[in-house]
């Protein structure tokens, strides 16, 4: 899914990640940032819209227009705030899509109240873009460490569209790890069946060049 328009709440690493990834697939970005030092420096980077602001105020969630967006990510390094914000968000747009960054161990207390939940020591902004427009990847392990652990749902169009694995060029540093539905790993006449999803070890580097093998 493209174009979708999207507020984030939180400039810091992992807001800037995410909100330059989401810019990078086309979708209309507004962060919103408390420092304004921060904003100075997002500024440079061209991710979209920016407010100085306070994202748990209403008059700030109003000026990002957030009956207009499809989803929207509270990512600041606080988990009450992070709350705070979503519940505001929903608020004043009950249809809106909200993820929020939180800590370990704390995902069971979020499940009424935001759609989904990133923990950035594990995925950091992969899992924050993927929580935010969904489709067809699903990262399980993030890339800050060099490797990525991705599902992948194979595409009608794809290039690997029913082909046996034997049979498919992939890039250095990629990796088929499992068949469809986990019960056995990935061997050389496994086929990749359009509509069924994989898990794929990836280096960093090379994640667009297998999600455009695998999605068309």
């Amino acid at each position: 899914m493209s174009g979708q328009t999207i507020v984030i709440a939180g400039g810091g690493r992992l807001g800037r990640r995410t909100a330059a990834q989401l810019t990078e697939r086309g979708h209309t970005i507004t962060v919103i940032e408390r420092e304004q030092a921060r904003c100075d420096d997002l500024a440079e980077g061209s991710v979209g819209s920016l407010i100085n602001g306070d994202a748990t105020l209403p008059s700030i969630l109003e000026q990002a227009d957030i009956g207009e967006a499809d989803a929207i990510a509270a990512l600041t390094g606080d988990a009450g705030t992070n709350l705070a914000v979503c519940l505001q968000a929903r608020e004043r747009h009950p249809d809106v899509r909200t993820v929020a960054r939180i800590e370990r161990g704390e995902q069971r207390a979020y499940d009424d109240v935001v759609d989904a939940v990133v923990f950035p020591a594990l995925a950091g902004a992969n899992l924050a873009v993927d929580a935010l427009v969904g489709g067809a990847v699903g990262t399980l392990l993030g890339g800050e460490a060099g490797l990525e652990l991705v599902e992948l749902t194979v595409a009608e169009d794809a290039p690997v569209a029913d082909r046996r694995l034997a049979d498919v060029n992939l890039p250095d540093g990629t990796r088929v790890v499992s068949d469809a539905d986990r019960s056995r790993l990935a061997s050389d006449d496994m086929t990749l069946t359009p509509g069924e999803r994989y898990v794929v070890g990836v280096e960093n580097g090379v994640g667009d060049e297998i999600r455009r093998l695998f999605r068309g």
